[in-house]
């Protein structure tokens, strides 16, 4: 990724944000954790795109997906592949499905005392899913 290339991710984030608001923050954050993992991996290699160099660690492999549920809805990220040495960015963590926080949540909801049902219109109001679809919820709260 060249500097023109993070640049014109910035400025889409920024048209995003001002254009609509708190509508475009999930797009946004998805984005810029996109241009994080991007960042981390030309960090980690030693070299940038297309660069030969004696430094080099390893090799461009690609990109995979990956869903995660958050408080802004359910966000796919491009998670950059490496090959010849074992890499995974530090901006998401390994076998994450849905944030910490929203599973936090609705373990609260239970204690309290909240039915299912309604823990589960609430996350799908709030988040565009429901309940079942967290680790958590489907083992504490809807079992």
């Amino acid at each position: 990724m060249t500097c023109r290339d993070k640049d014109s991710i910035l400025n889409e984030i920024l048209e995003l944000v001002t254009e609509d608001g708190l509508d475009g923050m999930a797009e946004a954050v998805r984005l810029l954790i996109n241009l994080a993992m991007e960042i981390e991996r030309d960090n980690y290699l030693g070299v940038l795109p297309y660069e030969r160099s004696e430094r080099r660690k390893g090799w461009r492999n690609g990109y995979k997906s990956k869903s995660v549920k958050t408080r802004l809805g359910k966000l796919e990220f491009s998670i950059p592949q490496v090959r010849g040495v074992e890499f995974y960015p530090r901006s998401l963590e390994k076998g994450l499905r849905s944030e910490r926080a929203l599973k936090l949540a609705v373990a609260e909801m239970y204690v309290h005392g909240v039915s299912t049902r309604k823990v589960a219109a609430i996350t799908e109001e709030l988040c565009g899913f429901d309940a079942e679809g967290l680790p958590l919820a489907r083992s504490v709260v809807l079992k």
